[in-house]
């Protein structure tokens, strides 16, 4: 016989897959899914994993950000600086201003750390300029990415301080800074103008240089240039270590995530597709055998059906590269938005390798029953392949017929058990798509109740602002939050506060709130204190452990807090606030991720000098908070309060990425399940069709039929939901927690607990749903087919 090409070999290959139209196409959409699917995982892995670093090198991050005061030193003396050791590249000097804006709204965002650029690029840190465009004249401003929010978007006006002349600045573009460099950019005029008494004038400089990988090598880099100017001149600086920790800190719970469904993607593609063309393979042994009897060689034969196999896994492999890049594609422009990278994509080898290994998969699974067909003498093949398999599952159709069913319905239910490893293969796609869509509907409830769990001072309805703060400026990222920025000026006496809340008609429940720095023995550098006045329940965190404050001497703290300090609940803690230092007892482990663990929430009134910052309140049902507020304003504002009507929360980036991440691998996952299943019964619908033409011949009805074809699938979908939701539930219950470990905390029941009993009884019923799909086209051909039609198949 000649070559596989245009000859015999060639011919009998084109035929075959011709022949066999719909096994060839279930075949391509398997393998398409399958790789789709594995795409976007490991497209998603890959940007999930080294979030920072990738945006680092896109932008040439600075390793030091250094802050100068230019009146110690000229901008000669610094840019001689890029000459130091080590030094290998450098930006500056820009001239840095901070200021404390106003909204359009009249809210008082947190204060603006505002560097002036002449344009986005740079030897370091190369700006991403995400929309819009640079500024380029007075009155015009760039926001970060990270400090955009509903009020400081695109378009938006803000003025520099509440002052009367201050000046009007419109944001013209978003860009983001890897290495958070500043919170806005304008030009270098611009900066120097809104520069004040309040926030003085300073200079930047960033610099990367040859050896940064560790503190000790930042460390020495920020001593050499202290040395290189003048004493004093240098007022402070950050690392990039900090905020690569921060990120990959974001980043680590997705990891797990990514990992589950990945593995999830993986083991279905390989049951999928190696059922799917074995059983190809395998239902073609009479062929095989016509073959040999006119001269076909065993190893031709291997060839051919092997070949058989590939060319349509080729087409769904080709096929589903491009769909998983195509559905990557907003995934990734979603992760990017979290953390904060242009320049995500596919990796090219997840195109190379995920291909690869599909093709290695589908020849093993054809290469395998094919050398067992090609091993076959040649009567052997034709008998096998001809004659009815009817001596396996014989107890399976006994113990059906003895159900109070109807004939076809016990006929359906029996008829997988004739091929054991064609059953089990559709039962395990089943299960697998039952776990996914199990373990995506946890994870999603999950993931919103951590949303609904995160900054609970966020969920009153109304922020009252008694003029000064406490704390120091919020993170850049969004909305103010209690206690974060304020209006500057004198502090309204919050006795008159508490008796204008507790005067107003609508009021329902309302308490105080100061968010500052302490010292916690044991702890060095600062730590974030959130302290409460009041009944504070309705802001309280979620649990972990414990319970919430229940009046001065006691402290909840966070579960990093507790790994930090190596205390745990009953422990006590020595906190001090502006010199008056206080034993505290604590009580709680709180769901708080914010501030590395450096949190600690106690009462107020433990400190004789601490006074709240705001009032958040809750106003009676059918009371409109912008009419509450406005009231309320109207009594505050003379005195210098504000009042704020608090937007409803949102889910984070993250979260929503997450989300959607989840749902659509699932849809993935379940469809490849059903192409599982569709197959199968394809299989076994063509070699019953003889019987099934018998069956009408006698009196089946096309609806007997149908139900006889979906009825074969019914009780393996059920089997396979009552195996997949508990694996499901046991895969949320081992990545969740670790998910939360990842992020640096355990995690409250509230997150942990997410399933009801009505939702799992309706999760096992999926997978007779997933079965049932995919045998619905082919029981339809089966029950429109004619009798004659098919007694004359074979």
């Amino acid at each position: 016989m000649s070559g596989f090409g245009t000859g015999a070999l060639g011919r009998v290959v084109r035929a075959g897959v011709g022949r066999r139209r719909v096994q060839a196409l279930v075949v391509a959409l398997a393998t398409m899914m399958a790789v789709a699917s594995a795409v976007v995982a490991g497209s998603l892995m890959v940007a999930a994993s080294a979030p920072f670093d990738h945006a680092f090198a896109h932008q040439h991050g600075a390793h030091l950000s250094v802050q100068f005061d230019p009146a110690a030193v000229s901008a000669a003396q610094l840019q001689a600086t890029g000459r130091s050791s080590g030094v290998t590249a450098t930006a500056g000097p820009f001239p840095v201003a901070t200021i404390r804006p106003v909204d359009r709204n009249g809210g008082h965002p947190p204060a603006l750390t505002v560097v002036g650029r002449s344009g986005p690029e740079a030897d370091v840190d190369d700006l991403d300029l995400r929309s819009g465009r640079w500024a380029t004249r007075t009155g015009e401003i760039v926001l970060s990415a990270a400090f955009t929010g509903p009020d400081l978007e695109l378009g938006a006006t803000l003025r520099g301080s509440d002052a009367a002349d201050a000046p009007t600045l419109t944001v013209v573009g978003i860009a983001m800074s890897a290495s958070r460099t500043a919170d806005a950019w304008a030009t270098p005029e611009q900066v120097t103008a809104l520069a004040s008494a309040a926030g003085p004038l300073t200079t930047q400089m960033l610099y990367r240089f040859a050896a940064a990988g560790t503190g000790g090598d930042i460390a020495a880099a920020r001593a050499r240039l202290t040395a290189a100017v003048p004493a004093g001149a240098l007022l402070g600086s950050q690392s990039y270590l900090d905020t690569k920790r921060s990120a990959d800190r974001n980043a680590a719970p997705t990891i797990p995530f990514l990992m589950a469904f990945g593995a999830l993607g993986i083991a279905m593609s390989v049951i999928i597709v190696g059922s799917v063309v074995s059983g190809a393979v395998g239902t073609g042994l009479r062929r095989i055998g016509i073959l040999k009897a006119i001269g076909f060689t065993p190893r031709e034969v291997v060839r051919a059906y092997v070949a058989q196999a590939l060319i349509p896994a080729g087409v769904g492999i080709a096929l589903g590269v491009a769909l998983g890049n195509l559905m990557a594609l907003p995934l990734l422009a979603d992760t990017e938005q979290v953390y904060g990278d242009t320049s995500l994509s596919v990796a090219w080898w997840v195109d190379v390798v995920v291909p690869a290994a599909a093709l290695l998969v589908v020849a093993v699974a054809a290469l395998v029953p094919a050398l067992r067909a090609g091993r076959l003498r040649t009567v052997e093949a034709i008998a096998i392949g001809r004659a009815q398999r009817t001596g396996r599952g014989r107890w399976a159709h006994r113990a059906a017929g003895r159900l109070p069913l109807p004939r076809a319905v016990t006929y359906g239910l029996a008829s997988p058990f004739a091929h054991p490893v064609r059953m089990i293969a559709m039962l395990l796609a089943v299960a697998f798509g039952t776990v996914a869509a199990t373990f995506a509907v946890g994870l999603t409830s999950s993931l919103n109740a951590v949303a609904k769990a995160q900054d609970p001072e966020d969920r009153a309805a109304i922020t009252v602002i008694g003029g000064a703060v406490h704390g120091g400026p919020g993170e850049p990222g969004g909305q103010p939050r209690p206690g974060e920025g304020g209006a500057a000026g004198p502090a309204v006496d919050p006795a008159r506060i508490r008796a204008a809340i507790e005067a107003q008609p609508g009021t329902a429940s309302y308490y105080g709130l100061a968010q500052t720095e302490v010292t916690v023995a044991g702890i060095a550098g600062s730590v974030r204190a959130t302290l409460y006045q009041g009944d504070a329940r309705s802001g309280r965190y979620e649990m972990i452990s414990g319970r919430w404050l229940g009046g001065p001497g006691e402290a909840v703290v966070p579960t990093r807090f507790l790994d930090r300090t190596g205390t745990r609940i009953g422990d006590t803690v020595r906190v001090t606030y502006r010199g008056d230092t206080q034993t505290l007892r604590i009580v709680g482990e709180a769901f708080d991720t914010s501030d590395d663990g450096k949190r600690i929430h106690a009462d107020l009134a433990g400190f004789a000098a601490a006074r709240p910052d705001v009032y958040l309140v809750e106003p009676k049902s059918g009371v409109r908070p912008a009419q509450y507020a406005e009231q309320l304003g109207a009594v505050l504002r003379p005195s210098g309060g504000e009042v704020l009507v608090n937007s409803p929360s949102e889910a984070e980036g993250l979260i929503l990425v997450l989300d959607a991440m989840a749902a659509l691998l699932t849809l993935m996952l379940v469809a490849v399940a059903a192409l599982g299943v569709l197959n199968s019964v394809v299989l076994d619908t063509r070699e019953r069709v003889h019987d099934i033409g018998v069956c009408k011949a006698v009196g089946m009805t096309p609806r007997q039929t149908l139900g006889l074809v979906l009825a074969s699938v019914a009780g393996i979908g059920l089997l396979g939901g009552l195996i997949g939701v508990p694996a499901g539930f046991a895969l949320h219950a081992y990545v969740l927690p670790v998910m939360g470990h990842a992020a640096g905390t355990n995690l409250p029941p509230s997150i942990l607990d997410v399933y009801s009993p009505p939702e799992l009884i309706l999760l096992g019923l999926a997978g007779v749903v997933i079965a049932v799909l995919g045998a619905a086209v082919p029981a339809g051909w089966a029950a429109r087919a004619r009798t004659a039609t098919a007694l004359r198949t074979e």
